[in-house]
């Protein structure tokens, strides 16, 4: 048997595409591949439509001007809502996590999305994300409470405590009572227990 070359497995268009697909979160070669492979199997029409729905979401698609949630218009649907309680912020890290509470059903206030949390590891400290924004809202005076409700990881509790130390003075800060392990995500917790938590919130100490 030849020691030559290996015969590659993958025609180069199809190659690329797992390449790409890998780069996606938690997408790993098996799973790229699977997805490639179903791509490829799908009709032209229903491939430009995926394709179109990318490129058409990443032109479109910013931050909302006051919370920094995802929007399409320089106002988020949320924050221009006329249902939602005007006197309450919830305040989160991603985007996600303003998903995660909403399918919960249980709050109606506003949020404000951070952007991240305080990780010096990775070079982000209180000057790359959104807080100082955060603290000129909540220093209006009809703001009645700020609910914290950041995943309880090591860099999590640091945000916490610097943005509600920041935020205090202002009005009443409390955080969700986690029924989540040290290091859990709010994206990943069940819509029962984040709608607990929003119920057990307790003043920050």
């Amino acid at each position: 048997m030849h020691a030559g070359r290996r015969t590659t497995v993958y025609t180069r268009p199809l190659a690329r595409l797992i390449e790409q697909l890998q780069k996606l979160p938690g997408v790993g070669p098996k799973t790229a591949q699977r997805l490639a492979l179903h791509i490829l199997k799908r009709s032209p029409e229903e491939v430009e439509a995926l394709a179109q729905a990318l490129v058409e979401a990443k032109k479109q698609v910013g931050v909302c001007q006051v919370c920094f949630h995802l929007a399409a218009e320089p106002v988020c649907e949320i924050c221009r809502s006329p249902n939602r309680d005007n006197s309450m912020i919830c305040v989160v890290a991603d985007s996600r996590d303003v998903i995660a509470l909403e399918k919960t059903r249980e709050y109606s206030g506003k949020y404000h999305v951070l952007g991240g949390v305080i990780s010096p590891m990775d070079g982000i400290g209180p000057d790359q994300l959104h807080i100082q924004q955060l603290v000129r809202r909540v220093s209006k005076p009809d703001i009645k409470e700020a609910i914290i409700a950041i995943s309880p990881s090591v860099e999590g509790e640091t945000t916490t405590l610097y943005v509600g130390q920041l935020i205090k003075p202002f009005t009443r800060v409390t955080r969700i009572a986690f029924g989540l392990p040290m290091g859990g995500d709010l994206e990943y917790a069940d819509e029962v227990t984040l709608a607990r938590a929003l119920e057990g919130r307790r003043e920050l100490d």
